[in-house]
């Protein structure tokens, strides 16, 4: 939509026209547990799934945050492997958080991965790890649709990412419903020999 087919009047700007990026920072080692205490952190693409990054560390002390919907990015090797925020984060030092400055942030995600040519460009090849820095990805080429394309767009779009947010959110409740029934169905302390099918 926005590549093949632009139009003449759209411009050539660059990604920091479209977005603020938070480069992530840290904390001290010494304030990570898998207690659920503090803030959820992500340290870099380790925890990436599909959509939505998998929760294990938390942190009492964050640093740089990411907002719910930002788009996180790796920016250490492999540069350019793409998340979602789910909710509020700390994030590390490998990666970034890409947050829309016009609320149209199903456009910075996607436009994010049409950006994976030009990112692989970061990735080093044989000993040397490819990284990229916050210039380096606020001056990432874009073009930039007019202000009614975008709209529709994020119209278009917007409703679908929500339905993979619903979906996401039913899955991990029906993943913790199993997690919290399966250890009593184990030891018998649930019985359901009396239960029909």
């Amino acid at each position: 939509m926005f590549i093949e087919n632009a139009s003449s009047d759209w411009k050539e700007g660059s990604l920091s026209d479209v977005a603020d990026i938070t480069m992530g920072q840290s904390p001290s080692g010494s304030s990570y547990n898998e207690d659920g205490i503090g803030t959820i952190f992500f340290q870099g693409r380790a925890e990436f799934g599909f959509r939505f990054p998998s929760v294990r560390l938390f942190t009492t002390e964050p640093k740089r945050m990411a907002r719910s919907n930002d788009t996180l990015m790796s920016v250490r090797a492999p540069v350019g492997d793409l998340n979602v925020a789910h909710m509020d984060c700390c994030i590390g030092r490998g990666l970034a958080a890409i947050h829309s400055k016009t609320n149209h942030q199903s456009f910075v995600h996607y436009t994010m991965f049409s950006l994976r040519k030009q990112l692989d460009v970061f990735n080093g090849e044989g000993t040397v790890f490819g990284s990229i820095n916050r210039n380096a990805l606020n001056e990432m080429p874009i073009i930039i649709p007019s202000n009614e394309k975008l709209a529709e767009f994020e119209d278009l779009v917007s409703p679908m990412d929500e339905i993979i947010r619903n979906n996401y959110n039913e899955i991990c409740r029906l993943e913790a419903i199993r997690d919290s029934l399966l250890p009593k169905l184990m030891s018998g302390e649930l019985d359901i020999s009396n239960i029909t099918i």
